[in-house]
Parts: C-alpha cells; sequence; structure tokens
C-alpha cells in the first residue's frame, strides 16, 4: 500500500507514520516493562515520548480534513471521525499509562498500557480502511501498517536504549537483544508482505505509473535502501547486541 507521490499526500502520510510511531511505540515498550528486563529510568522516559508522539497524532488528526480521494488515490473517509475519536482515546490511555509508569505503579502501568495498546491497533484498523479500497485486500492493508508499526517501534525503542549503555555498559543485554531480534523477525514479514504486494491481483489508480514494475527503478529503490540495507543493518545491531 502506497500513496502516491504528490504534496496532497503529505498530512495523510504524516498522520500514518505518527500513529504507527505511537502505537508501535508503545508496543514494544509494554513488552519490555513487562518482561521488567529493562532499567526502569529508560521504560519512564520512553513512556512520556509515547505520550508525546499520541499528543502530536490527535492534533494532526483534529486538523486534517479527508477528501473522497488524494491525488487520483481513492479513500473512505467516513472512517475518519472514528479515527479522530480512537486517537482521542489513545492520548488519554498514554497520559494516564505515562503517569502510573512515572509514579511507578507497576501493575496499573501495565494494565493501562495494555487497554491503550488495544486501542492503537483500532487505530490502525480503521486507517486501514481509508486506505483499502484500491489495494489487494484491506486484511493485508492493515497488516501493512501493523508490521509498519512494530519496525518503527522496535527502531525507536533499541535507539533510545542503546543510549543507556553508553552510561552504565554492564546493564543486561537482554531488553537490548530482544527488541534489535524483533527487528530482525518484523522486517522480513515486510519483505514477505512486499513480495505478496507485488505477486497479488490490484487496482490501478490515474496517477500511477503505468507499465512493469520491475522495470520501475523506484521500485527496486524501496528494494535496496527501503528494505534490504536497514535490513542488513538490523541484524548488525541484533549481533552487536550480543
Amino acid at each position: 500500500m502506497a500513496l502516491p507521490m504528490s504534496p496532497d499526500t503529505l498530512p495523510l502520510a504524516l498522520l500514518t507514520v505518527s500513529a504507527e510511531i505511537t502505537a508501535g511505540g508503545l508496543w514494544v515498550l509494554l513488552f519490555a516493562q513487562a518482561r521488567n528486563n529493562a532499567v526502569a529510568s529508560f521504560v519512564k522516559f520512553n513512556a512520556a515520548l509515547v505520550l508525546v508522539m499520541a499528543a502530536a497524532t490527535f492534533s494532526l488528526a483534529a486538523g486534517l480534513n479527508v477528501g473522497e480521494d488524494v491525488d487520483g488515490y481513492p479513500l473512505d473517509n467516513g472512517w475518519m471521525p472514528e479515527t479522530r475519536w480512537l486517537l482521542t482515546a489513545v492520548f488519554a490511555g498514554s497520559a494516564l499509562y505515562a503517569y502510573a509508569t512515572l509514579r511507578d505503579h507497576r501493575p496499573v502501568a501495565l494494565g493501562l498500557g495494555a487497554i491503550t495498546s488495544v486501542l492503537g491497533l483500532a487505530v490502525l484498523a480503521s486507517l486501514a480502511e481509508i486506505f483499502a479500497a484500491p489495494t489487494w485486500s484491506y486484511a493485508l492493508t492493515l497488516a501493512s501498517l501493523i508490521i509498519g508499526a512494530l519496525v518503527i517501534g522496535a527502531v525507536s525503542n533499541a535507539m533510545v536504549l542503546g543510549h543507556w549503555y553508553l552510561v552504565t555498559p554492564r546493564l543486561s543485554e537482554a531488553p537490548l537483544r530482544e527488541m534489535t531480534g524483533g527487528l530482525v523477525v518484523f522486517m522480513v514479514l515486510q519483505a514477505a508482505l512486499l513480495a505478496a504486494a507485488v505477486a497479488l491481483p490490484r487496482d490501478t489508480v490515474d496517477t500511477s505509473i503505468n507499465g512493469d514494475i520491475l522495470g520501475n527503478m523506484f521500485f527496486w529503490l524501496r528494494i535496496s535502501l527501503g528494505l534490504a540495507f536497514p535490513a542488513a543493518l538490523a541484524w548488525m545491531a541484533y549481533d552487536s547486541s550480543g
């Protein structure tokens, strides 16, 4: 699933990425918090970051008007009100989760984090309804958003956690290894989903590039610089974390 390259697509693309960062960042952080093997200061710091991203995503959605299409790409704008309400709930849940985490109320924080995680999944499900019309299917569009959220959540959490080792090198390597290992797995799933996107039948839009996709230079840039190179870096990070 990809929107056409146009300035008109930027607000929607930014909303999608922000929602993925918020949901994926919370999922990966909550996993580390539940495992109880990450230093408490990191968990508290990233809980605050999740709140900041939730606030930014909510603000972006509140001022975004979605029409019936963007640059020829058809949209189901009937789902935008639901998306806004769900993002409001995610913002509120993230605030409560961050407060409970900062106050060291672990059971409460885990419960609030789990509820907010489900709300984050609902946001992605609503966004998938908006974008799914000309794609392979709703299910694979949703899978694309979920896997993207997991990838960016693992990256953001692992990058922040890596700075804790600069200050205290003797910290357990387990949480960083789990995050980078998960990142490798998620990127393999992204590659499989991309293969399905190419192989399965799909609709086209008027502004899409005509011709064989395998002969399109930008497709191979997506493969090499957008997937293969980051996957190699993810594996190096996983290997180094051990």
